[in-house]
């Protein structure tokens, strides 16, 4: 049974609450846009908006959904200063055409590496450098390019659920868990936000009660609890919808502004979230070290999973397995058993694509998002992506694949057909990149 130390966590699901908003409709709060705008966006800087990746709310996108351990409470213990952690991430897929979202929740303690850290848990980078270095860290692991951010604190959950009179929810077994907060009754009932934000949060009591896999339960009643708020906001009138998305404005932080939300909320118009949200998390191998847990990724089931995520499929090819479904309550889906639910049916379980080698892509040609683009691709075909940088100059015109001596020749003209440009170069020691291979994307990639 797997025990860690205990600490408080925010609810990652509720944070997709953004997502619901997304996909419900804001023409109640129209009249209030000018002061929703400024709250939304307050706390987003530039090296966020650096961070991001253009594209068009048409388009299916990539948005990182983030809850931070902040909150009334702990701004005025001063036990935390101004640290705080993103304990809980989440990378959503928002498919307007398909009107489909796909949440992927990211194990915290996995174990990445973080542009001029090294490698370490992939909630650090939140410490470091705040939301821009978690949205280039989390782009960089799933290898695809984000387009929006938004991020969450414990009070903004509870206010969120209470804005719309509670959720309904089938709570699997009784939880009493003075970590998470309290308890919460088994059973079928209608929960407010102390409650949901309790139930959210409990890991120990599925421990304790000889369940194991604590997190995995966590995770599963967080995807339940995440359908039942966007049930509820589907059925809302306009007076509900407005008091909740005036409850959301106060708690949360983004780059989206009501108008891009009210036409994401178009496009996504008929969406049903019992059956048109797929969720799932990031498949790992759990290692006790030195005291501590760490996730490990399964690179292979990684890229398997992103690559169907990123052609609108379900995260597993069996597709019960990845429905959310109100939210998989027997806690049987996580790290391992994910990956093998990924690789379990998979046709060429990628051995058509790459096979893990490492790969750093640079941009040479100065167009925002491009490096993160062709990442995207490479990992998506089985590659390991190990940066995403800036070239030395912007002043490629056109694309190079470098590999050292001693490496294949023929991986870099597989990765430069992949690419659709590239010319396969040996490094003749004026190179320096982490890996086998590198990529500086020139002037003629079209991603």
């Amino acid at each position: 049974m797997r025990s860690r130390k205990k600490r408080k966590k925010v609810i990652v699901g509720v944070v997709a609450a953004v997502v619901a908003l997304a996909v419900i409709g804001v023409g109640a709060a129209f009249a209030y846009m000018g002061v929703l705008n400024g709250k939304l966006s307050k706390g987003i800087d530039e090296d966020t908006q650096l961070a991001l990746t253009d594209k068009s709310l048409a388009e299916p996108f990539y948005m990182l959904l983030m809850g931070t351990d902040k909150s009334q409470e702990r701004d005025a213990s001063g036990e935390y200063g101004d640290s705080y952690r993103s304990d809980s991430t989440m990378l959503a897929r928002i498919d307007p055409v398909q009107k489909k979202v796909t949440l992927i929740s990211i194990e915290r303690d996995t174990l990445v590496n973080i542009e001029g850290y090294g490698v370490g848990k992939i909630n650090s980078a939140y410490t470091y450098g705040g939301p821009a270095l978690m949205v280039k860290t989390v782009s960089q692991f799933a290898g695809v390019p984000i387009s929006h951010y938004a991020e969450i604190n414990f009070d903004g959950f509870k206010s969120v659920v209470d804005a719309l009179g509670g959720v309904d929810v089938n709570v699997p077994i009784t939880i009493d868990d003075a970590d998470a907060g309290g308890h919460v009754d088994a059973g079928e009932q209608t929960i407010n936000g102390d409650q949901a934000l309790i139930l959210c949060r409990a890991r120990n009591a599925y421990e304790e009660a000889g369940y194991g896999g604590g997190d995995y339960y966590r995770a599963a009643n967080q995807r339940m609890v995440l359908g039942a708020i966007a049930k509820k906001l589907l059925a809302s009138d306009p007076a509900t919808m407005a008091s909740t998305i005036t409850a959301l404005c106060d708690y949360i932080t983004t780059d989206m502004s009501v108008s891009d939300i009210a036409a994401v909320a178009n496009s996504m118009r008929g969406m049903d979230p019992s059956t048109d949200i797929y969720s799932t998390m990031n498949p790992t191998t759990s290692s006790y070290e030195d005291g501590v847990w760490c996730e490990y990724s399964n690179n292979e089931a990684w890229a398997a999973m992103m690559k169907r995520i990123d052609q609108g499929l379900s995260p597993t090819p069996d597709e019960s397995a990845s429905m959310n479904n109100g939210g998989v309550t027997d806690g049987s889906i996580g790290g391992e058993a994910v990956a093998q639910a990924v690789l379990n049916g998979e046709e060429s379980s990628l051995s058509d694509y790459g096979h893990g080698e490492q790969v750093e892509v640079q941009n040479g040609s100065g167009v925002s998002g491009v490096a993160a683009t062709a990442a995207s691709t490479l990992t998506n075909k089985g590659y390991d992506v190990t940066n995403t940088l800036d070239a030395d100059s912007y002043n490629y015109s056109k694309t190079l694949v470098i590999y050292d001596k001693g490496t294949d020749e023929s991986v870099a003209k597989s990765i430069a057909k992949l690419l659709g440009c590239g010319t396969p170069t040996v490094n003749d020691g004026s190179y320096t990149y982490e890996g086998s291979y590198l990529v500086i994307v020139g002037k003629d990639y079209k991603g």
